[in-house]
């Protein structure tokens, strides 16, 4: 299978190139969608061998995501892995997701850093596990990590899924449309990695207004 990984990248010039790189080392090619970073992080996801897809201005992670799947899907690709850009996400454990898309008819695999959040602030542990509890409700899957945005997306899933959203929300929208897809997600253990990277998360604000998308979603 030919696959392709999408970074949806702001301002991470520190971290995006080595992240590049080590996806690059596994044969997997790279593309990185630069939210209008106002740094070097374009420059360097190149300089590393990654594809670049630059905003002129910073429109959300949804909206650079979105960007990411239509370039898989006209590009052909069998499956995507969504990382993110700030070193939270370990590219060593590709190889678990790309072992458990192996295993029957995985099409969404996601990750799951609540195993063992070890780092991971309070306010963020709580508001995720609040998250996970109302995504799972709705899914009617178990999903003990529904904000992680590691995960591995087969091409039959995108084609099927219409995502709309332009902000940290797309992440929840991706589980709930594909759930009602009739897609089974499949959650495996990944490492929490937090050493102070800078978040661009609100946690109250970004709750309450992924709150209200679910409920919208949910009572559709």
């Amino acid at each position: 299978m030919r696959g392709c990984a999408i970074i949806a990248a702001y301002n991470e010039e520190k971290t995006i190139g080595p992240i590049v790189r080590k996806i690059r080392s596994k044969k997997l090619e790279c593309v990185v969608i630069d939210d209008g970073s106002s740094d070097s992080t374009k420059q360097i996801a190149e300089q590393e061998g990654a594809y670049v897809i630059a905003h002129s201005k910073n429109i959300g992670k949804g909206a650079s995501l979105r960007d990411g799947f239509k370039y898989i899907l006209d590009g052909n690709y069998d499956y995507a892995i969504a990382m993110d850009g700030d070193g939270q996400h370990n590219a060593d454990e590709i190889d678990d997701f790309l072992k458990a898309s192996e295993e029957g008819d995985n099409q969404f695999i996601l990750g799951n850093r609540m195993w063992n959040p070890m780092g991971m602030p309070l306010i963020r542990r709580l508001t995720n596990r609040f998250m996970s509890f109302l995504i799972s409700l709705i899914t009617q899957q178990r999903l003990p990590d529904s904000q992680c945005g590691f995960r591995l997306i087969k091409s039959n899933v995108l084609k099927n899924v219409a995502l709309t959203t332009n902000k940290y929300e797309i992440e929840s929208e991706m589980l709930i449309k594909a759930a009602r897809a009739g897609f089974k997600i499949k959650s495996i253990p990944i490492k929490s990695i937090y050493k102070g990277q800078k978040s661009y998360i609100r946690p109250l604000a970004d709750t309450f207004r992924f709150i209200t998308f679910i409920l919208k979603t949910g009572l559709r």
